[in-house]
């Protein structure tokens, strides 16, 4: 991912426990990302690998054109989280997840006579997945530099971003989820088949909506006939203290993506969750119906294992774990509020972003190599984490953590105290 660099030197991880990994020279690291926000359960969890196993004595493979028991059990199972009538097309990763998503919202307004919807309202900051329409629709336009022209249809507006709003004059008035219903009307509510976002936005700075945001956007979408498209790729699965970081919000999307949590990384799942009325519109044969296919989709395998995984999140308790986990979390970084490089500490469950500022004043972002050097100070000291890199110019400044649900109390503290350190290294080495 960094190029032809010869003398690079990488970390080559070898084994893990718990919310802990272990490099080839024997170092332990505590992983406050998760991998990559997705081993939400922790490492080595055995009855994972026995549920692997099992399947793969019983049934190693067999495609979704027909169907199969243990992805029948995993709908079942995500409709008892969802509370709801979904219907799940199974993929491997977020971003083909997202790619289904956009294919059916589209195929279903045209189902319906509208015939010019096929734009989708996303937000700036947002991250949406690598494939192209998926990337058409993130909102990061550093990882889009040198691979446009992407596919056309993908508007963006402004971020609930309460730190940097330029929208609101002190006072939320939920004027970013105007933006949406702006646009639309600009572009013709005829035009537009969907809008998708982030519950929280993640990738892109850890970007925690008003309470009212998301209910703002349903209002929209149903006044103008988009649909709600909700990516939980990262906020899914426990991480922000529910099953689903929508529940925080009330609202009830049209289609939920999925991925990352679904197996906690134990094997390479996604899904697409469509209500069950928007999958009644499409018919049995013709060109009417959904013409998709996934070869690795819905494996019996990763079915196996990402219900094993919901049952361990069930009888663990670790939605209410990511809970409290996270606010014992802030407040144990609350400290931070007077270092002169911290301008907001925010999060909501397993999900909290420091953002780091050369000017509380103004607010302007430190450059990314004093996060770099927060990051290597981390890492020398036993944690990994993660930061906004390559998202928005200029603000590549937001330190993030995301450790497993699974982390015990000790090793939250062990996190807080770690970053703490690290920023006032950092800190005092910028002052002199």
């Amino acid at each position: 991912m960094s190029g032809y660099d010869p003398g690079a030197q990488r970390m080559v991880v070898v084994g893990g426990e718990g919310a802990h990994v272990v490099d080839q020279h024997g170092n332990r690291y505590l992983d406050g990302k998760s991998g990559l926000w997705c081993v939400n359960v922790g490492y080595g969890r055995e009855e994972l690998a026995k549920a692997g196993y099992e399947q793969l004595r019983t049934l190693p493979y067999y495609p979704l054109t027909e169907s199969h028991q243990p992805a029948e059990r995993l709908g079942e199972k995500l409709n008892e989280w969802l509370g709801g009538e979904y219907v799940f097309f199974f993929s491997n990763s977020g971003s083909e997840a997202n790619e289904v998503a956009f294919k059916i919202a589209r195929q279903y307004q045209q189902l319906r006579g509208e015939h010019q919807r096929w734009k989708f309202v996303s937000r700036y900051r947002a991250y949406h997945g690598q494939t192209p329409n998926a990337l058409a629709a993130t909102g990061q336009n550093q990882r889009k530099v040198g691979y446009e022209p992407l596919p056309p249809g993908f508007l963006h507006v402004s971020p609930p971003d309460e730190y940097r709003c330029h929208l609101c004059a002190g006072r939320c008035s939920l004027a970013c989820a105007g933006e949406i219903d702006r646009t639309i009307q600009w572009e013709l509510p005829e035009t537009v088949a969907g809008v998708i976002v982030e519950p929280i936005i993640t990738g892109g700075g850890m970007i925690v909506p008003a309470d009212g945001y998301l209910p703002e956007v349903r209002r929209i979408c149903d006044s103008s006939g988009a649909l709600l498209i909700v990516d939980e790729a990262i906020c899914g699965f426990g991480r922000t203290g529910r099953a689903f970081g929508f529940e925080h919000y009330g609202v009830t999307p049209d289609i939920i993506t999925m991925a990352k949590a679904v197996s906690s990384g134990y094997f390479p799942m996604a899904v697409t969750a469509v209500r069950r009325e928007i999958h009644q519109a499409f018919p049995a044969t013709g060109h009417g119906r959904f013409r998709h296919i996934n070869t690795f989709g819905g494996h019996p395998v990763g079915c196996a294992i990402a219900v094993a995984n919901m049952e361990i999140m069930e009888r663990e308790g670790l939605f209410a774990r990511a809970h409290r986990a996270g606010d014992l979390l802030r407040t144990a970084l609350a400290s931070l509020a007077g270092d002169p490089l911290v301008g907001q500490i925010r999060g909501k469950g397993l999900l909290t972003g420091i953002e780091l500022v050369a000017d509380k004043h103004t607010k302007q972002p430190v450059d990314a190599r004093v996060v770099r050097a927060v990051l290597a100070e981390c890492l020398r000291r036993g944690l990994i984490a993660g930061a906004n890199a390559n998202t928005a110019a200029g603000l590549a400044n937001v330190i993030t953590v995301g450790p497993p649900l699974t982390t015990t109390d000790e090793e939250i503290a062990t996190i807080a105290e770690t970053l703490r350190h690290s920023i006032a290294a950092v800190t005092s080495t910028d002052r002199t």
